[in-house]
C-alpha cells in the first residue's frame, strides 16, 4: 500500500482521536474548563473527580468511541478497496495508534490532553475485541478491590500485550510493536499517579470532589 495511504490514515485517526469531549463538554453544560480542576486532565476521570458524574461517563464513551469508530472506518475502507491482509491489519495499527496520539496530544489544546485509556480501550475493541475485553476485565477487577483508576489502568495496560498476543495470529511487525508500544505510552502517562501511588497520596474513586488545582 501506498506510504501516502498511510498518512492519510494517519491524519484522519489523529483528527479524530484529538477531539477533547471531557474540555467541551464541561465547557458547554458547566461552562468551566476543565484544565482547571483537579489534575486538569481532560479525561474522563478528572471529569468525574470535578463532581460531574454524568459528564464524565459520557466523556468515557465519546473517547472510546472515537478510538473504535477511527479503527472501524478503517477496516470498512480496507474491506470496500479488496487490500491484502497483511495491508489492512498495518492500516488497523497505525489508525489505531494515531487515534491514541490524537487524544493523548491534541492540536486543539497546545497538545496537553489525557492519558488515551478509554481511547486505546476502544481502538483496541475494534482492533483485538477479546483482548481489549481481556483488558478491560483486569482494569474493573482492580478497580473494585482498590478503588484506584490509576492503578486499574496501569495494570490493564500491562496485561494488554499478553492478551493480543493469545488472541492474534499472523501478526505483521507493526501491529505487534503498536500492541506494546500503546499500553507502554499509557503507563508513561500515568508517570504522576505512580509516584502518588507509592507516597499513599493518590485519590481514590469514589471520594469527594478534588478542589481546583
Amino acid at each position: 500500500m501506498p506510504i501516502m495511504t498511510y498518512c492519510w490514515i494517519a491524519c484522519a485517526g489523529y483528527l479524530l482521536g484529538s477531539i477533547p469531549f471531557g474540555y467541551l463538554l464541561v465547557r458547554l453544560f458547566r461552562n468551566e474548563d476543565i484544565r482547571e480542576m483537579g489534575s486538569g486532565n481532560i479525561g474522563a476521570t478528572n471529569v468525574i473527580r470535578s463532581g460531574a458524574k454524568g459528564l464524565g461517563l459520557l466523556t468515557f464513551l465519546l473517547d472510546a468511541c472515537k478510538g473504535y469508530v477511527a479503527v472501524a472506518g478503517v477496516v470498512w475502507a480496507m474491506q470496500a478497496g479488496g487490500l491484502l491482509p497483511e495491508a489492512a491489519q498495518d492500516a488497523r495499527a497505525v489508525a489505531a495508534v494515531a487515534a491514541i496520539l490524537g487524544h493523548i496530544f491534541p492540536v486543539w489544546l497546545h497538545f496537553k490532553g489525557g492519558k488515551g485509556v478509554a481511547t486505546a480501550l476502544g481502538a483496541f475493541l475494534a482492533l483485538i475485541p477479546y483482548a481489549a475485553l481481556a483488558g478491560l476485565g483486569v482494569f474493573a477487577a482492580v478497580l473494585v478491590l482498590s478503588r484506584y483508576v490509576s492503578l486499574a489502568s496501569i495494570l490493564a495496560a500491562a496485561a494488554f500485550p499478553f492478551f493480543g498476543l493469545l488472541f492474534t495470529h499472523n501478526r505483521t511487525p507493526l501491529f505487534t510493536a503498536v500492541m506494546f508500544l500503546v499500553p507502554m505510552l499509557v503507563i508513561v502517562k500515568h508517570r504522576q499517579n505512580i509516584l502518588r501511588l507509592l507516597h499513599g497520596t493518590e485519590y481514590r474513586f469514589g471520594k469527594a470532589k478534588v478542589t481546583t488545582a
